[in-house]
């Protein structure tokens, strides 16, 4: 898809409530089935949230519930992925090598 059509179809969807904007998600989520085209790959954790996501809306929760259980499970991502991320900058650290050992000197008598 290219970028003026990305984001037309954004300024659209910004524009909407949440309730006409997981319409748009059925309706897209049907073209894939119909036309058996497949998502690209979420995050695992973007996996497990957009299924809680669906739970609760086969569910009939009230939208304003969803959104709010949403926003708190987004941000719960975000702190996972900035953990993640420190996780790996300190491995990455831990692996370096020293550029030279320091030598121990020995004081003379």
């Amino acid at each position: 898809m290219n970028d003026v059509l990305t984001e037309r179809i954004r300024r659209k969807l910004d524009a909407m409530g949440d309730e006409q904007a997981y319409q748009v998600l059925d309706y897209i989520e049907f073209l894939e089935s119909k036309y058996a085209q497949r998502a690209a790959g979420a995050p695992a954790f973007q996996k497990v949230a957009e299924t809680l996501e669906d739970t609760m809306r086969a569910g009939r929760v009230p939208i304003t519930i969803i959104k709010g259980t949403m926003d708190a499970v987004g941000k719960a991502g975000r702190f996972v992925e900035g953990m993640v991320a420190a996780g790996k900058a300190a491995v990455e650290e831990a692996k370096k090598k020293p550029e030279k050992p320091v030598e121990e000197t020995k004081p003379t008598q």
